[in-house]
């Protein structure tokens, strides 16, 4: 997996300096790193530390649904080796796939990976500007509505359709990790992969989690903003945007990353960027991902069409739209 470049959402700098003071406070623990071309923090409150269960979490995901480690078990199943089981993991994120291209109207589709490389983005880096021919090519290998799975394989559109579950596999990551926490007794946690935010319980002081949504700055590619804080309740919550990862054509137009299955090239930017949660990160990261390639009332009408799910769209104007529960905007 990579990083994406999508808009950051962190967690307040004012909770994190308060982690290990007090007598309850000091259980609070914090593991940080880097995974997947990307940065990983992650807030937990456990009476012993479990950095070794986080990494091997997210080793195990790498391994089964990584595009860009060769030996993960997609990268095999993309090469179309004999033999090749999927997991569970991949069972997971392929089934969610399928449910969001359907809510989505074909918005959403993994198997767009080829198109994607062709303009430069995926884990085969391409020329960046594709002829028709081979976008009207390339399109042909793409519907993951037209896959199938089973215990024992994924059935491909075409030999050569591949997979490249980025846009969910981050989201899903973290939920991993949150199970993980979970499963070792932890009931306050936030876990923060690239942006992607899975988080339960309480923060340090006892108090909810607040993130940071930042403001889209597109000549700001390394810093972060605050457009606004928001508390948001217990479950996923993930970013998407497209102002920083793009590439400048030959006659100075801007092919930004998010590619239409339908027509093979850059989607139109309705929206700068989508912040949604929903009851997992898996499913925030989807929906996110979805409503880039969107018209905004087709994204919001989504978006409410699926319980338990909320968004904040920051349009090109910078004006903003929002579903009726997404949490309030803090200064």
């Amino acid at each position: 997996m990579t990083h994406r470049n999508v808009i950051f959402i962190f967690f307040s700098v004012v909770i994190a300096a308060g982690l290990l003071t007090g007598c309850d406070r000091a259980r609070y623990r914090i593991s940080e790193g880097g995974v997947w071309n990307t940065t990983y923090r992650i807030v937990y409150q456990s009476p012993r530390p479990l950095d070794d269960s986080i990494i091997a979490v997210m080793r195990q995901v790498e391994m089964s649904l990584s595009p860009f480690n060769d030996s993960s078990v997609i990268s095999r199943i993309n090469r179309g080796e004999p033999g090749v089981r999927p997991d569970t993991l991949i069972a997971a994120v392929f089934e969610a796939s399928v449910d969001i291209n359907r809510r989505s109207g074909g918005a959403f589709d993994p198997t767009v990976a080829p198109l994607v490389n062709a303009w430069g983005f995926g884990y085969r880096t391409g020329a960046g500007e594709p002829s028709q021919h081979t976008i009207d090519s390339l399109l042909r290998l793409v519907g993951i509505s037209q896959c199938s799975l089973t215990a024992d394989s994924i059935s491909k559109k075409h030999p050569g359709t591949e997979f490249n579950f980025s846009a969910i596999t981050k989201g899903f990551g973290v939920d991993c990790v949150a199970a993980m926490l979970r499963r070792n007794g932890v009931t306050d946690y936030l876990v923060e992969i690239g942006g992607e935010i899975a988080l339960d319980g309480v923060n340090p002081h006892r108090a909810p989690w607040r993130v940071m949504i930042d403001a889209p700055d597109s000549t700001d590619a390394a810093g972060h903003s605050r457009l606004a804080v928001i508390a948001p309740p217990a479950g996923g919550l993930a970013t998407s945007g497209n102002y920083r990862n793009y590439h400048s054509l030959t006659d100075g137009r801007k092919s930004w990353h998010t590619i239409s299955p339908v027509t093979g090239y850059p989607a139109p930017s309705y929206i700068l960027s989508a912040t949604v949660i929903a009851p997992s990160t898996m499913i925030a990261d989807a929906l996110a991902t979805s409503c880039m390639a969107m018209h905004p009332d087709s994204a919001m009408a989504m978006i409410e069409s699926y319980d338990g799910a909320e968004a904040f769209f920051v349009m090109p104007d910078m004006s903003f739209a929002a579903s009726p529960g997404f949490p309030e905007l803090q200064n």
